[in-house]
């Protein structure tokens, strides 16, 4: 396959692979899953033939409830069906998940796994969801950056097929459904030749059609209906074996390895970490890191979580593993653990042989931040004569006295890495700006680029930052920028509100936007910003962007004079 790389986001990467594989997308949007529908949409209008050579056809709905049901309805008049959702928006699918399984129909939900409203709504990522539709019956296949958005988004979608069985994907929401990376498409000719044609015909074939009327839907009563639960067990014990085949054979086509269970980290680890989605990257970062220090650490990537194979985990994990921390990105109230870890416990226990201690933590809960640090102090954990159980990482838990310590500045980023922070108002134009910034840098050079966007939930009219990082090696740091070289603040008011120099590396860059003279930098500018650009050497300039776009017929959108003082 000759390579053609695109700097896309995660939720792109999701609906162009299944916009090539569905006949239709039922949708209603939801925060941050919309744009996978909008572009589908899109696509679909602009006249873009998938690999059946039509154009997808894509309904909006009432409510997600709505979309599901249209889900169900298409899928079982032999049409394939995908949807994108996330929170609210998934719970509202779970009466139709649960039909959807249980007439093995082969459905694929893109989600962008998104905190869950309870005492407070967010709109931002972690896996309380999902962890939600675990019992429906679907599969959850787990992606942890763009690159596997495409690439096991296409594993989903042909193992649903195969299988005919529907599947959740899913991938962390803003983490990477909103981050720009440089990655591989996958061409649509050469997904059509990995597809199982035959299943499809068959599937077809057993549509619903009045010029084949059939009873469907029925009521059973006690003496059949537990029969029939158990009678589909052979659909689910075989779709490990089939996503593992077919994660082979696309590893085969992009020369990218994929298991259920992938391991990283040294062949004889004592000290693991089991975790999934996008965190599973920062922990590659860190254990790559410590290996090279020596360290016998390493990490297990869970992909397929449902159904569970404790086979192919233990053929992952290494045998001389001693001490696990298994991470959860959810809490369950009131049970004796979080999901992933009572699943691996439940593994062990099952083996009986060789139990290792295995402890439970919390982390990154709606999009709390997780770095190497972090990662740092669950191994740190793990080396107490006594780890710590059931415990958070991240925040300081003054209630309940959870969490652990964290120490500062531990950096893993790969040498060369440019990183660059810019500060924004929302609709000022700096994310649309940096956006288009980081594309030019994937899309014309050789380097490797990846952009996350910070913002709280006012958007327009908040603050915004921009993380931006280029180079040479692929980047698989899934965190904020915490050691820039380059920072811009596009509003010349944050100075005196936020700390915008904080982590600038010695001899950095830093551009303000403002109307301030050279003079009045020394009363505008705090005493303590000017203390750092003069103890780093900071390379200080400042630019009137507001004046420039003013002066050009901009108005307020600064964008695209700071983006041309950035290049």
């Amino acid at each position: 396959m000759a390579k053609k790389m695109k700097t896309i986001d995660g939720n792109t990467a999701a609906a162009y692979v299944a916009y090539a594989m569905s006949d239709a997308a039922a949708i209603y949007p939801i925060t941050p899953s919309s744009p996978m529908g909008e572009l589908c949409d899109e696509w679909a209008a602009n006249g873009l033939k998938n690999i059946f050579g039509q154009e997808m056809t894509v309904r909006q709905l009432q409510s997600e409830a709505g979309a599901a049901a249209a889900v169900h309805g298409a899928l079982a008049a032999g049409s394939l069906t995908s949807t994108f959702t996330a929170s609210q928006g998934l719970l509202l699918m779970i009466p139709n998940m649960y039909k959807i399984a249980g007439e093995i129909l082969p459905g694929v939900f893109h989600v962008t796994a998104r905190s869950v409203a309870g005492h407070a709504l967010s709109i931002f990522g972690d896996h309380q969801d999902v962890m939600a539709v675990r019992q429906t019956g679907f599969a959850l296949l787990a992606s942890a950056s763009v690159q596997e958005a495409m690439d096991l988004g296409l594993v989903a979608h042909l193992s649903a097929i195969e299988a005919s069985l529907p599947i959740v994907h899913f991938f962390d929401g803003f983490r990477t459904s909103h981050e720009i990376q440089k990655i591989e498409m996958i061409d649509y000719a050469d997904m059509a030749k990995l597809v199982n044609w035959d299943a499809i015909a068959r599937f077809r074939s057993r549509g619903v059609n009045p010029e084949r009327p059939e009873l469907r839907g029925t009521a059973q009563n006690p003496d059949v209906y537990f029969q029939g639960i158990e009678a589909s067990n052979p659909y689910h014990l075989k779709l490990p074996q089939i996503i593992s085949e077919y994660m082979a054979k696309v590893s085969d086509l992009t020369g990218r390895s994929y298991q259920l269970f992938d391991y990283i980290g040294a062949p004889d680890a004592t000290h693991v970490i089991v975790s999934m989605a996008s965190s599973c990257e920062t922990i590659e970062e860190v254990v790559n890191h410590l290996v090279n220090q020596g360290r016998k650490v390493g990490l297990v990537k869970v992909r397929l979580y449902r159904p569970f194979s404790a086979e192919h985990l233990f053929k992952a994990i290494p045998e001389t593993v001693q001490r696990i921390a298994v991470l959860d990105r959810t809490k369950e109230k009131g049970s004796l653990g979080d999901p992933l870890y009572q699943d691996v416990c439940t593994a062990y226990v099952e083996k009986a042989t060789n139990i290792p201690v295995i402890v439970n933590g919390r982390y990154g809960l709606s999009s709390k931040e997780f770095n190497p640090s972090m990662v740092k102090a669950v191994f740190d954990n793990l080396d107490a004569e006594q780890p710590k159980n059931h415990f958070t990482v991240g925040i300081v838990d003054d209630v309940t006295h959870t969490s652990l310590d964290v120490g500062e500045g531990f950096d893993v980023a790969p040498e060369g890495t440019v990183q660059c922070k810019f500060w924004g108002l929302g609709a000022d134009g700096t994310v649309g700006a940096n956006k288009s910034a980081i594309k030019i840098i994937g899309d014309n050079t050789d380097m490797y680029a990846q952009a996350y966007f910070a913002y709280d939930s006012k958007k327009s009219g908040g603050v915004t930052m921009s993380h931006l990082r280029f180079g040479k090696t692929p980047i698989q740091s899934t965190y904020l920028i915490d050691a820039a070289d380059y920072i811009a603040c596009h509003k010349s008011s944050y100075v005196n509100i936020y700390d915008v120099l904080e982590g600038i590396k010695q001899g950095g860059t830093f551009l303000l936007n403002s109307n301030w003279t050279v003079e009045e930098m020394d009363t505008r500018l705090p005493a303590r910003m000017r203390q750092i650009i003069a103890q780093k050497q900071i390379k200080f300039y400042n630019i009137d962007a507001v004046r420039i776009a003013a002066e050009i017929g901009l108005g307020g959108r600064i964008n695209m004079i700071m983006q041309t003082a950035f290049f």
